[in-house]
């Protein structure tokens, strides 16, 4: 059975004069899909996001929300909850009034706006913090709050723009852990917005690795790290990175500065004989009585 598509990006450019930030960019997103954007920074990721959301104006192409065309419809319009990198919480509201904010502007009734704070705040676990101001919170406190302001809003879409990237490990870790109960409870469509790698593969059902404003690769995570579709998705994915050694590819087999290797079976991307890349992952590599049970072997010095 085919999924129902939740977002849908035709044809999305967006132009600063002559510079390009997004070229002709298309991205299809399944109905509770956890997608991530990688990339490094200035590839087009968070502007990206922006346009989703509708804090940035297109140049060209059409953004699609559950079926409707909202490439024009103010963020509020669009059926989404934002999560920012910087919190945005009000300083001189607690977190009740800071997670009930946009509900009372819209006027929606009291009832409805203490049902949904109360639903938000035990999700996120954050019941004992509602009376306090955000200056009295920790920084992982005050990311789940702001994740809390967008749950509030019953939304059909979440877009997280680098929300962890303020934390320390340890607390980057374990919102990681949060935010993943939060979708396989919630069962939303997420878009998520990242230049960490371990978040990447850690939360995503697919990873959408961009450079240029262009989609390189979009494929699930061990797709992605095992398949690579480019040289660029092959060095940019993996810490420490991939390897690469230029050679010849003839009959199976890869040769380099008299090096001769079988390939065996294994499926290239691209021409299958003359000048070719051989990456080779650290972890791929041992040394040793460890490099006997290795399928290739290789004698050498190491000076």
């Amino acid at each position: 059975m085919t999924m129902a598509t939740s977002v849908q990006i035709k044809d999305l450019s967006l132009n600063y004069g002559a510079v390009k930030v997004l070229d002709r960019l298309n991205l299809d997103i399944a109905d509770g899909e956890f997608i991530v954007l990688l990339g490094p920074s200035g590839c087009g990721k968070s502007t990206l996001l922006n346009c989703i959301a509708g804090l940035l104006d297109v140049s060209e192409g059409q953004i699609h929300i559950s079926g409707k065309n909202v490439t024009w419809e103010e963020p509020k319009d669009r059926g989404i909850g934002m999560v920012f990198q910087s919190y945005a919480l009000y300083p001189q509201m607690t977190v009740e009034r800071n997670l009930s904010f946009g509900l009372r502007v819209a006027g929606m009734p009291k009832p409805e706006i203490e049902q949904r704070v109360k639903r938000a705040s035990e999700i996120l676990q954050i019941e004992p913090l509602l009376k306090r101001k955000p200056v009295e919170l920790s920084g992982g406190q005050r990311q789940r709050v702001a994740i809390g302001r967008a749950l509030v809003r019953d939304v059909d879409v979440f877009l997280f723009d680098e929300p962890l990237s303020n934390l320390d490990a340890k607390l980057r870790n374990d919102l990681r852990v949060e935010i993943k109960r939060l979708h396989q409870r919630l069962k939303n469509t997420m878009i998520y917005v990242t230049h960490d790698q371990i978040e990447a593969m850690t939360l995503a059902d697919r990873i959408a690795i961009m450079k240029s404003g262009v989609i390189q690769q979009l494929a699930d995570p061990h797709t992605i790290y095992n398949k690579p579709t480019n040289l660029f998705v092959a060095g940019f994915i993996g810490s420490p990175s991939m390897n690469f050694i230029n050679g010849d590819l003839s009959g199976g087999n890869f040769s380099t500065n008299g090096t001769t290797i079988p390939m065996g079976t294994y499926a290239f991307t691209g021409a299958a004989s003359g000048k070719a890349v051989l990456g080779i992952r650290p972890e791929h590599v041992a040394v040793g009585e460890e490099a006997r049970k290795m399928p290739f072997q290789l004698e050498s010095e190491i000076e």
